[in-house]
């Protein structure tokens, strides 16, 4: 059976250690949607030490021998950032080979000139910024769009590579200088070009037949998102969204398989909220409550070291999750992050110019000025950090993890309660129920 993990919320889940947790139970880990601006964090105790790899474009996978990575076409490549990836996890010991990482040949790349026309949209906006990373993502995504980009397999033919990587560079440096920005170098850009071309055409090949071949011989197949739900160009938080289909839609556009291919999708989702960037936060706490979250949970971009923004669990934006994605079951991450709160409160619905409402708005303006209907619920004040069994959960813990269930629409198949892999609560009734049956 394949598996789809999706984030259900604005991103930063811990999409990261679920992936990393299943990945030895699966042949192929493909990961299908944005950029470098993602960033999953895996931690794996080895010898009593604890080794932290924060993975951009690779998938999470990589860190388990004999498996098979891929970054398909829906991903958008830097090539500088996908070298030095695989240079810091092969500082770390992680083999990375044209075997076991294979990057799709339709793939666009993200280009130098794409990040200076990112920053340049960005800073034209002003106080209407959305937040972007400014690493380029939709300025590539706009040239995919346009039909004027290039993708990975470009970089398998070295004899046209620098003509098109030249005309590309002219256009955009007229986009650069129309916005004030700063034009790029063309010659380094060429010069650049042919050196990743030499260095990553290994690794390039037409991963649509790859996986579509590799379901019909019966492999298991997981799919790892980047970003969330509340992020997708189509049904997040628009403008304040990232650039892909960051849903259930886009593992099949993004990865070349059919829906009937997914097989089991779950939401990865925290037992709080966090956001990173501009764009509406309903459960937003602006307090000293909030900032106490932030810092017990480290929550600081991985991949930009931002500061998230943090507020209570929001059971509205949940059930859409489960509801856009045809989510089968969540895993609720970084409960123990709540284990020093006395009250905890849970979103239910909006009221949104007096009127109560328990749907995701369309319009963003709405959502900005959406007030949280809550339910409050006492904190278990007693530690749950590496607590692997739901019994042993203090019973204010399981009464929470159970309200979440029930408002969101969907049963709890993993509950983290720290950061490396044993610490996770497993519920194999539920995976069973999903058709997942797995050994963990």
């Amino acid at each position: 059976m394949n598996l789809a993990i999706i984030g259900a919320q604005w991103g930063d889940e811990g999409k990261g250690k679920l992936v990393d947790l299943l990945a030895e139970h699966f042949d192929i880990v493909t990961r299908y949607q944005g950029g470098h601006n993602a960033g999953h964090t895996v931690i794996i105790r080895k010898d009593g030490t604890d080794h932290k790899f924060v993975l951009h474009l690779i998938p999470s996978g990589i860190t388990h021998p004999g498996k098979t990575c891929v970054i398909g076409n829906g991903v958008v490549v830097s090539p500088e950032a996908l070298l030095h990836e695989i240079d810091e996890l092969r500082a770390q010991g992680i083999s990375v080979t044209p075997q076991n990482l294979l990057v799709s040949n339709r793939a666009h790349l993200i280009l130098p000139y794409h990040v200076a026309l990112d920053r340049a949209v960005e800073v034209s906006r002003g106080t209407n910024a959305v937040g972007t990373t400014m690493r380029g993502i939709g300025p590539a995504y706009e040239d995919k769009m346009a039909r004027r980009g290039l993708r990975a397999g470009d970089l398998t033919d070295a004899s046209s590579l620098s003509e098109k990587l030249a005309h590309t560079a002219t256009q955009a440096n007229r986009m650069i200088a129309m916005l004030g920005g700063e034009p790029i170098d063309k010659s380094k850009l060429i010069e650049d070009g042919l050196r990743w071309a030499e260095l990553l055409a290994p690794h390039i090949c037409d991963t649509t037949y790859f996986l579509n071949r590799a379901h019909q011989e019966g492999k298991a197949l997981l799919f790892e998102g980047a970003q969330a739900t509340m992020l997708d160009i189509d049904h997040g938080t628009y403008p304040f969204v990232t650039s892909s289909s960051s849903s259930i839609g886009g593992a099949c556009t993004g990865a070349g398989i059919s829906p009937k291919a997914v097989g089991v999708t779950i939401g990865v989702i925290k037992a709080y909220t966090t956001r990173v960037g501009g764009g509406p936060f309903p459960t937003e706490l602006n307090d000293a409550q909030g900032e106490a979250i932030r810092q017990r949970g480290g929550e600081y971009g991985a991949s930009t070291g931002r500061p998230r923004r943090c507020g209570w669990y929001d059971a509205v934006i949940a059930r859409y999750a489960v509801m856009i994605n045809g989510l089968d079951a969540l895993a609720l991450t970084k409960l123990d992050v709540l284990d020093a709160e006395a009250e905890l409160k849970i979103c239910v619905g909006y009221r949104i110019h007096g009127v109560t409402t328990d749907q995701v708005p369309y319009d963003a303006e709405a959502m900005n000025v959406a007030e949280p209907v809550y339910e409050t619920m006492p904190g278990w004040l007693s530690k749950t950090a590496g607590i692997d069994q739901f019994d042993e959960l203090p019973d204010k813990a399981q009464a929470y993890i159970n309200r979440l269930s029930e408002l969101s629409g969907a049963p709890f198949a993993f509950i983290s309660t720290g950061p490396e892999r044993n610490e996770t609560v497993i519920n194999a009734d539920v995976l069973a129920r999903c058709g997942l049956q797995l050994s963990l």
